[in-house]
């Protein structure tokens, strides 16, 4: 059912996988203000803490999971279902990475990697659109990266930094064409299904203690600066929205500009 104004997310049941890092917290809390209706799930006592930190307890439900437990995620997403219903949005921001440079990674290592970005997303995404599809609507947002597309430049990561690990931006490149395989494979029984790709949105941490990496970071970038958490929300909210009702199939590039050049 359309709501009144395309924006309008009260009373909508939407689960966020992923939901306490960075900018998963971003998105959880611009959910939550919009008044719907959100269930913030991350690994154990994560996104407790999260909603704990940014008074969030009495708006938004926390869950507990490892996406990266293929059995765990399809028990999980059956059980929620049967008790309160098909959400009718899914947001999955969860990811992989061993953060190792490219000559040490092993085979074990990029199986690991793209297990947690690709398996455990197509998982979650299937689990819980094959009810959305029995409804007959539903948005599935996946999350990508800029890397998913572009290749890190490496003169951006001097030391101390690494570049961005190939088994991450392999793993970011295919949820774009996952989100596209699945628009299509739904589309006739109304679920949309998008990607974001964020570009540079280094975590407060880093901003602090690699002030010289984030200003490399920024002079890559059109817009001149790096991103900031609540950007990304509001590319979410647009593509769980009525507002992005004929938008499916697509990648949206949340990234000033990075992956224009």
């Amino acid at each position: 059912m359309s709501s009144p104004h395309p924006f309008d997310l009260k009373g909508r049941s939407i689960w966020v996988f992923g939901g306490a890092g960075y900018l998963g917290a971003a998105v959880v809390a611009q959910l939550a203000e919009m008044q719907a209706r959100v269930l913030c799930v991350d690994l154990p006592g994560r996104a407790e803490e999260m909603l704990a930190a940014k008074s969030l307890q009495t708006q938004v439900e926390a869950a507990s999971l490892d996406a990266a437990d293929i059995a765990a995620v399809e028990a999980f997403v059956d059980s929620r279902i049967a008790a309160h219903g098909v959400p009718q949005g899914l947001v999955v921001m969860t990811y992989a990475s061993t953060a190792k440079r490219f000559d040490d990674l092993t085979a074990a290592d990029f199986d690991m990697a793209n297990h947690g970005n690709l398996t455990a997303t197509f998982t979650l995404a299937r689990a819980v659109g094959r009810h959305m599809a029995e409804q007959g609507r539903g948005s599935v947002v996946l999350f990508s990266s800029m890397y998913g597309s572009v290749s890190p430049d490496p003169s951006v990561y001097a030391a101390p930094m690494n570049p961005n690990p190939v088994e991450y931006g392999v793993g970011k490149a295919g949820v774009q064409q996952l989100a596209r395989y699945l628009a299509v494979h739904w589309g006739r029984q109304g679920i949309r299904c998008n990607s974001i790709s964020p570009g540079p949105f280094p975590n407060p941490s880093i901003q602090v203690q690699q002030p010289d990496f984030v200003q490399r970071l920024a002079q890559k970038v059109p817009l001149g600066r790096v991103g900031q958490a609540e950007e990304i929300a509001g590319a979410v909210t647009f593509l769980l929205s009525d507002a992005s009702s004929f938008i499916t199939g697509q990648n949206l590039a949340v990234d000033g500009g990075w992956t224009s050049w």
